[in-house]
């Protein structure tokens, strides 16, 4: 269905939560289902690939909710957006209950920050589906969480010996992980996971150096919308970060970025074509 390499490839963020760090929890809504099928509906018409469906806040310093309450959240909105568009839908989970209950309902990838870690049945769920699967690279703890009311949670102190070297080798674990039930190394998408127990400062270097991950010869994701690095670099709340977003975007895709992950699909879908064109040497027009 993707054909890495030919076009960056962009993800739209679904979160049916009500504290998202980016202020776009749609459960804040008084219609949430009607509110997500049309914003999976504006995704799809300003050019998203995928839509990315999640009912468990990751930003730093959230609190975790019941299985019951995510299952209760994503799987009414996936079946609901599944019948209003085309695209392919990707579940934000980390428990194997809530993927089996989704891939059920309608989605076809699997997007765990955990990186397999957390549930073990998880990466069982994923062979038996035969559907593709992200990879995250994640250290958040929330004993390395500082908290700032307007700019929001950042990690910091927290310690790697070789920041690029620790992530691919943590995430070459991952794909053991992974291998070791099953699951296919075509379906097999790897995220370095900025923002997820990295300082300010590691995220930046990983987005500098995100060319150092495709040597593990997986397709790669970047995942930096709106995120507080980003906020705590230009002295920016969530909101204002659009511009920020679509920096590091752009020299993710010159660095290697396959697929990138955002909640400001219609720009950042226009950056990725300009950029494409520029570092995959698209023929264009004269």
């Amino acid at each position: 269905m993707f054909e890495w390499g030919t076009k960056t490839y962009v993800m739209g963020i679904l979160n049916i939560t009500p504290d998202s760090f980016s202020g776009d929890g749609l459960l804040v809504r008084e219609d949430v289902i009607r509110t997500a099928v049309a914003q999976a509906q504006q995704f799809a018409a300003v050019g998203a690939d995928i839509i990315d469906i999640g009912g468990e806040s990751t930003r730093p310093g959230s609190t975790p909710v019941t299985e019951a309450e995510e299952l209760a959240r994503v799987i009414p909105v996936i079946e609901a957006v599944k019948r209003a568009i085309s695209l392919p839908i990707s579940i934000d989970t980390y428990r194997a209950s809530v993927a089996e209950a989704a891939l059920a309902a309608g989605a076809s990838w699997v997007n765990d920050v955990w990186g397999l870690r957390m549930d073990p049945r998880l990466a069982q769920v994923v062979a038996q589906a035969n559907c593709p699967v992200i990879l995250m690279h994640n250290r958040s703890k929330p004993k390395d969480v500082a908290q700032e009311e307007r700019l929001g949670g950042r990690y910091i102190g927290v310690k790697y010996d070789d920041l690029i070297a620790d992530i691919k080798r943590e995430l070459s674990e991952s794909v053991e992980l992974a291998l070791q039930v099953g699951i296919k190394e075509a379906n097999i998408m790897l995220d370095p996971g900025v923002g997820f127990g990295k300082t300010v400062t590691q995220n930046l270097q990983i987005v500098n150096q995100l060319h150092q991950f495709k040597t593990l010869g997986f397709p790669i994701l970047l995942g930096t919308s709106r995120k507080s690095f980003i906020g705590y670099t230009l002295d920016l709340p969530p909101e204002e970060r659009l511009e920020g977003t679509a920096a590091t975007v752009a020299i993710g895709i010159d660095r290697g970025a396959d697929m990138v992950r955002v909640h400001d699909v219609k720009p950042i879908v226009r950056l990725a074509k300009m950029t494409d064109a520029i570092v995959r040497n698209k023929e264009i027009g004269d």
